[in-house]
């Protein structure tokens, strides 16, 4: 993953300052939030990621001695297996927007309880330090610095006894946060596969498995690439 080591770099400094934003909710909220490092009730199931966070996945993955490597590996062929149930043609680089948004939930259902590949035995994701960027935002809702609610819903576990809609110490620059983010993820499809895209998504599995030096874009998705 060399190749992507410079970008990788920078997003990982953009996924800091959301990190920091979940200390200082916590430092904030105290107790009403519950969420921390070691709590995996919401690493269940099956959800997307952008490319970008595979690669981050895939750099985390890499890491990990070479026993945990092929329990992993196993998993994430398991996981791929039952959603090849559902989608007979679901095949490298396993890309969820070669299906129809609508159609996720038939491979991705909600009530899907499996932990995640990368949860290690004693509930601590194995890669915590690169996890996605949605694994850090999970939990708590997203109000921008402006009073935009971009997110509104919470974690039960949370704020049982109060609304976090209501505290503006919680909020954060997510418009920007998520323009960073989208400029990034535009440079690293067009290094990619020549063209910048604005949305490619797959899963933590595919993520585990995909072949970033061997990467071959879909025919039928050449027509989302944005100029």
């Amino acid at each position: 993953m060399s190749r992507w080591s410079a970008l990788l770099g920078r997003y990982r400094e953009l996924l800091a300052e959301v990190d920091d934003w979940f200390s200082r909710c916590s430092l904030v909220a105290g107790e009403q939030i519950a969420c921390h490092r070691g709590c995996s009730a919401c690493c269940r199931g099956l959800f997307d990621i952008t490319l970008l966070d595979a690669a981050l996945v895939q750099d985390g993955f890499r890491q990990l001695p070479h026993r945990l490597q092929q329990q992993v590996v196993q998993r994430s062929r398991d996981r791929l297996a039952g959603i090849r149930q559902v989608w007979p043609d679901f095949a490298t680089p396993w890309l969820l927007n070669s299906y129809p948004e609508e159609a996720w939930d038939d491979a991705m259902p909600d009530e899907d309880e499996t932990p995640c590949v990368l949860l290690g035995e004693e509930g601590i994701c194995l890669i915590y330090d690169r996890r996605p960027m949605t694994c850090r935002l999970h939990g708590l809702p997203m109000v921008d610095l402006s009073g935009e609610i971009l997110f509104d819903e919470w974690c039960s576990r949370n704020f049982t006894a109060g609304d976090p809609l209501l505290m503006p110490l919680l909020r954060a620059p997510f418009n920007e946060i998520f323009t960073q983010e989208q400029l990034l993820f535009r440079e690293f499809t067009r290094c990619l596969t020549g063209r910048p895209f604005n949305e490619l998504d797959t899963l933590i599995p595919a993520a585990v498995l995909l072949d970033f030096d061997d990467f071959t874009l879909p025919e039928q998705l050449w027509s989302q690439s944005s100029s």
